[in-house]
């Protein structure tokens, strides 16, 4: 059954209040910036709906009764827990709190543009909590789309759904992963993509190394495996399975045993992290991450 009864207001705790800290009806009249007889009518009311005296009242003096005493220490509280939902949805409307939700390529991480992007937000946002979750490259596009991430760390080039965009973090080069028992984990020299063109190749999930790679060398890409993320891929070069074409910047992300870098010779193959997020966006704290994004940008 719903409860029709009038309930105290907004008004009411503020004047009870008010008057139980200066125990004064014209000093509590000024500061709350109504009149003493307001004032007055808004105590006997809020004494109304309550059913009990707040206030023992005379001509010189206001003392507060034991029901009045514990009405007011729960009011206090009740007034400091509004101020603070105030204050919670003025900054969330600032951008300054909130949750942003991040997927990202494993490459991200290993090259430390995760890293560094969370924590220039966290030093100038720490109100705003980031979760992040690693997830394969192929899904992140259509997750920010339907709005299950709010940014997606991903290496180019891909393409986006309409009304997506991005920013390029990152700019590296490709380099070959090899067995360390392979031949072409000997010397020091680069390695001729045309060298590859019988070898089992491991490709990750951005391909785009390996397919300009082959274009280069001039044969199609003999495919062993797509295993996924970079780190199950650099786990198959190191079993020997085959060699990979992968980002410079694992070099210093992932030591496996068994696995040997070496460049490829000709003109560096470019190999980016890029940030993507949704063009207009509304939410404050991602408006205000997407505006560093672009700032820390490379040309």
């Amino acid at each position: 059954m719903v409860n029709t009864e009038k309930q105290l207001e907004l008004r009411h705790y503020r004047c009870v209040v008010a008057v139980a800290h200066s125990l004064h009806f014209a000093r509590a009249a000024a500061e709350l910036g109504i009149s003493p007889p307001a004032l007055s009518k808004q105590i006997q009311e809020a004494e109304r709906l309550l059913g009990t005296r707040l206030f023992q009242r005379s001509k010189r003096a206001v003392a507060i009764t034991s029901a009045g005493a514990l009405f007011v220490a729960e009011a206090q509280r009740a007034l400091e827990q509004l101020a603070q939902a105030q204050e919670v949805a003025r900054r969330a409307g600032r951008g300054e709190l909130g949750r942003l939700e991040i997927g990202y390529v494993g490459s991200a991480v290993y090259s430390g543009v995760l890293q560094r992007a969370f924590a220039r937000f966290r030093a100038s946002h720490p109100g705003v909590t980031l979760q992040s979750r690693e997830v394969a490259m192929e899904l992140l596009p259509a997750m920010l789309e339907r709005g299950e991430l709010d940014f997606a760390f991903v290496r180019p080039p891909m393409r986006y759904p309409e009304g997506v965009d991005s920013v390029v973090l990152l700019r590296d080069r490709f380099v070959l992963a090899v067995p360390e028992h392979s031949e072409l984990a000997g010397g020091t020299g680069v390695v001729a993509p045309q060298a590859l063109a019988q070898l089992p190749l491991i490709v990750p999930e951005q391909e785009w190394g390996t397919l300009e790679t082959a274009r280069r060398g001039g044969f199609a890409p003999l495919v062993a495996s797509r295993p996924g993320s970079l780190l199950s891929v650099l786990a198959q070069v190191s079993l020997g399975a085959g060699c990979a074409i992968v980002p410079q910047a694992v070099l210093t992300g992932i030591t496996l045993p068994g696995v040997c870098y070496r460049e490829l010779a000709g003109a560096p193959i470019a190999s980016e992290i890029a940030v993507a997020f949704r063009r207009h966006e509304q939410n404050r704290a991602a408006r205000a991450w997407i505006a560093q994004l672009r700032a820390a940008a490379v040309p």
